[in-house]
């Protein structure tokens, strides 16, 4: 299993939005529709190192330890066999 391990700036949000989500039920943020802006990837491919990763970037990098950004681990899709990987 292969994981990407990804580095973003958290958006601010305003009280009243905060509020209003939380009065409707609705998601404040959506990553599928508006994705937090990225500073940092990198790829993975196994959980443990996934994580020993994720956690050293959540120590070292001063933003994260003081919550303007965060640290999160996506799990990918296996690779099919005989498909070959596209770079981008």
């Amino acid at each position: 299993m292969r994981f990407l391990i990804v580095r973003t700036d958290i958006r601010a949000v305003a009280d009243d939005d905060l509020v209003a989500a939380w009065a409707e039920g609705q998601r404040l943020r959506d990553e599928k529709t508006t994705p937090e802006p990225r500073r940092q990837t990198v790829r993975a491919d196994d959980r443990d190192a996934a994580l020993l990763l994720a956690r050293a970037l959540s120590s070292s990098v001063g933003a994260v330890r003081s919550g303007r950004q965060r640290v999160k681990v996506v799990r990918l899709a296996e690779p099919v066999p005989g498909r070959r990987h596209r770079r981008t």
